[in-house]
């Protein structure tokens, strides 16, 4: 049994070194530690719900989830978290169990019932495991079968995001303490820089204009330079390693103004230059126009507003970065994955060697917009997280956008 052990922990040492993190910018490409370039080729994992705890446990393993993403190919997964996770943390003086926060969202029936199930496919936890110890099994499940795990914060009151009454929208919003937010960032980049295939953090989810205007933080893209760029400041003093993500304004479908270093406002204009950081700051974007009648327009319009960066030819892009597509998806239906839109993403975005994190892998939710265990179409995998919800644009599909892209 000693050397059985012995040979697991040397096989997970080995593969903690195979993915060569930490990662670091170079010009337009993220790389390795080896300065490699690396293309992340993934898939969202919610975990920003009221449970408070990545989706779908209570009908996978988390290696089986794991696997069936490794299956793919795919190298990467966009792990979110809500701020309020870390307030109750910090508040409290410790973290909720698994068991209690599953109770305060689903219930004193449907809570233990759940749980019941979590633990009849996950034995590892049990009724004292907290919920950033279930983050903390995902981050070590990934190490072991060689995926990268990227951080986001999705939100700040744990809940589905987004829309712009949802007190969550702006800095400044009703749930969107600046302090606490950037508090949450330090404690989760922190926490993580123990996990090995740990790579980077996105600082926030689709910022948006609020519903209700907010003098202090008025929806520009001056506050966003001030507040964001504070952020990163916090999070590379907590963990120097990870990468920033710089997410942009209307749902971060544009980041239009920063590769041209255009004036945010009074004068604010973003340069590269002006970080100590630098090598760790990328850009990421988001695109849903799921009803693109031209790929020409839909290509032309995500280049517009952003990954254009990646351009090192143009004369007029000064801040060469790396763009990741953080989110895009549509239905999985029979006929959805052959639209404009899908397929134009499907060629476009590899050929462009742009990063990218499908949306979504969840099946189904604990709860979301209060309805308990809700089905989602556009889940790759079924409501039970045992099959690909339609195999054929998995396997004609998406799988042909992870061999394109790596």
């Amino acid at each position: 049994m000693k050397l059985r052990g012995a040979l697991l922990a040397s096989t997970q040492i080995l593969l903690a070194n195979a993915l060569n993190t930490p990662f670091s910018v170079s010009g337009r490409w993220i790389v390795d530690s080896t300065n490699s370039s690396i293309t992340y080729a993934g898939v969202n994992w919610p975990g920003a719900g009221e449970a408070m705890i990545p989706e779908g446990l209570q009908y996978a393993s988390i290696e089986s989830t794991v696997s069936k993403i490794k299956s793919l190919g795919m190298n990467t997964i966009r792990l979110t978290f809500p701020i309020q996770l870390v307030d109750e943390i910090i508040d409290n003086s410790e973290d909720t169990t698994i068991y209690d926060s599953l109770v305060n969202a689903l219930g004193s029936d449907n809570g233990p019932a759940v749980f019941e199930q979590i633990v009849s496919v996950n034995p590892q936890i049990t009724d004292t495991t907290t919920r950033l110890e279930a983050y903390d099994m995902v981050a070590e499940e990934c190490n072991k079968q060689g995926i990268y795990v990227h951080l986001d914060n999705h939100i700040s009151q744990a809940m589905w995001c987004c829309a712009a009454d949802d007190g969550n929208a702006w800095f400044g919003d009703t749930y969107f303490d600046v302090d606490k937010w950037k508090r949450g960032l330090e404690y989760m980049a922190q926490h993580a820089s123990s996990w090995p295939a740990f790579t980077g953090i996105g600082l926030r989810n689709e910022l948006r204009e609020p519903a209700a205007e907010n003098p202090e933080y008025p929806y520009t893209w001056e506050t966003w330079y001030t507040e964001m760029t504070s952020a990163a400041e916090t999070v590379h003093a907590a963990n120097p390693d990870a990468l920033i993500f710089l997410s942009g304004l209307n749902y971060d479908t544009t980041l239009s103004p920063i590769p041209t270093a255009e004036d945010l406002g009074a004068g604010t204009k973003f340069y590269l230059s002006d970080f100590e950081f630098a090598n760790k700051l990328v850009l990421e974007i988001h695109n849903y126009d799921t009803g693109a009648t031209s790929c020409d327009d839909l290509s032309g319009g995500l280049w517009n507003n952003g990954i254009r960066a990646q351009d090192t030819s143009d004369p007029d892009v000064v801040n060469v970065m790396p763009v990741v597509l953080t989110e895009f998806g549509f239905a999985q239906d029979d006929s959805t994955w052959q639209s404009v839109y899908a397929t134009c993403l499907r060629e476009w975005i590899p050929e462009q060697q742009t990063g990218w994190m499908v949306w979504t892998i969840s099946g189904s939710y604990y709860i979301r917009e209060g309805s308990q265990d809700l089905d989602d179409d556009w889940g790759i995998l079924d409501h039970t997280w045992s099959e690909w919800r339609n195999s054929e644009a998995i396997e004609q599909g998406l799988q042909k956008m992870v061999d394109a892209s790596l």
